[in-house]
């Protein structure tokens, strides 16, 4: 497969865009052309576990990212935007009564209601009622939603099969990796003669089974654990330089190109893994390259990679790259592709440091919470193109 061209926009030129200028066109292009009157939105949270895809089940989030879908509606409707809650007046200091359960019947409840954009702030997959619901049919060219299309998350969520495949384009820097199953474990092994190295499931969440290890001993230990929730587990080459993250955010009326918010370092790691943020909130350990650290060519040269990626895979919301230098001062190298970057952030009480990682990029831009959501919320497709997405693998 031929590598798309790439049209540059820089972080600099994003910023000078006026954003009163753009949400201005935003209400005047996308909500009058894209649907009849200004968006009603409704939030999906996951109820519905994930199946077993090639033998393995993505971990379930406990509470099925209620709290991230709640800062999501409460901060929209701050904005002035109509949002649709399961419950008629639920708690602004709690999690659950602001979304809806992505089963066919929350669904189908919300749109009901008068939702006309759905925000699927859940883990997706190609059974999800989003893409079979034969309720939804009669309305899929009027419903709009918030996402990536479930067959790209089925495809991509899996690590291994995304880094292979781009890898295989020749023009983007991966570390070197390994697959290992029960029955190869010992010959990976053998094979390998460069520690530190990094295990992890091919289908993880957060840092859940991710550990540097720094011996065969102890990696075969900790493979040997991860194949008792997984039939298959990834092996990385460690990086040991800076780590930093890259939020892309996709094509919408106002700006028709991928583009990539300013790079946020990751600090402080735990035996040489970012903390979940379940753990250590992302803004006590994490902040935007200085404009004097941006003048590195290494920024914008992996930001142009990350765009690449989600151009390749057509992603039709914001993607998070994490990438790593191999070592101090050296280039950087993608490692890990999140289909679906965590969306909380402040404004309900109680919630000040839960800025996400996609949110510190955007402040720093001059965005706020809302404002970002806003932007997201512009580039909802139609449930029918949702449904009609193609791999392009």
């Amino acid at each position: 497969m031929a590598m798309p061209s790439i049209r540059f926009c820089s972080v600099r030129k994003i910023q000078r865009i006026s954003l009163d200028s753009v949400l201005l066109r935003q209400q005047r292009s996308h909500y009058s052309s894209s649907s009849a009157q200004a968006p009603c939105v409704a939030v999906l949270f996951q109820a519905i576990g994930p199946p077993i895809i090639n033998g393995v089940r993505k971990p379930r989030k406990p509470g099925g990212y209620q709290d991230p879908g709640a800062d999501v509606a409460y901060t929209l409707q701050q904005k002035g935007i109509k949002v649709i809650t399961r419950s008629k007046s639920p708690s602004v200091s709690a999690d659950e009564g602001w979304v809806f359960p992505d089963t066919e019947e929350g669904i189908f409840s919300a749109v009901q209601q008068g939702a006309t954009h759905l925000w699927a702030n859940t883990i997706l997959f190609g059974s999800h009622p989003l893409q079979t619901s034969s309720k939804l049919d009669p309305l899929a060219s009027k419903i709009y939603v918030v996402g990536q299309p479930p067959s790209l998350v089925e495809n991509f969520d899996d690590k291994s099969y995304l880094n292979n495949k781009l890898r295989e384009l020749g023009s983007l820097i991966f570390p070197s990796s390994w697959m290992v199953t029960s029955e190869n474990l010992p010959e990976v092994i053998q094979k390998i003669h460069k520690y530190p190295i990094v295990g992890k499931p091919v289908r993880g969440r957060g840092s859940h089974g991710v550990k540097v290890c720094h011996n065969p001993l102890q990696l075969q230990n900790h493979v040997e654990s991860l194949l008792s929730e997984s039939p298959v587990v990834m092996l990385e080459e460690f990086l040991a330089g800076e780590e930093a993250t890259i939020t892309v955010m996709p094509p919408t009326p106002t700006l028709p190109l991928y583009w990539s918010m300013v790079p946020v370092r990751r600090l402080n790691h735990d035996n040489g893994i970012a903390p979940y943020n379940g753990v250590v909130a992302v803004a006590a350990n994490s902040r935007v390259v200085s404009d004097d650290e941006f003048k590195d060519p290494a920024y914008e040269n992996i930001m142009r990679q990350c765009e690449a990626v989600a151009e390749i895979i057509r992603a039709t919301a914001p993607i998070r790259v994490d990438v790593r230098r191999f070592k101090e001062g050296s280039e950087f190298a993608l490692f890990d592709i999140n289909m679906k970057p965590n969306m909380t952030g402040p404004g309900r009480p109680g919630r000040d440091d839960q800025a996400s990682l996609t949110a510190i990029a955007a402040a720093a831009m001059g965005w706020d919470y809302g404002t970002l959501l806003q932007n997201i919320l512009e580039g909802a497709q139609p449930l029918n193109a949702f449904r009609s997405y193609r791999t392009p693998f």
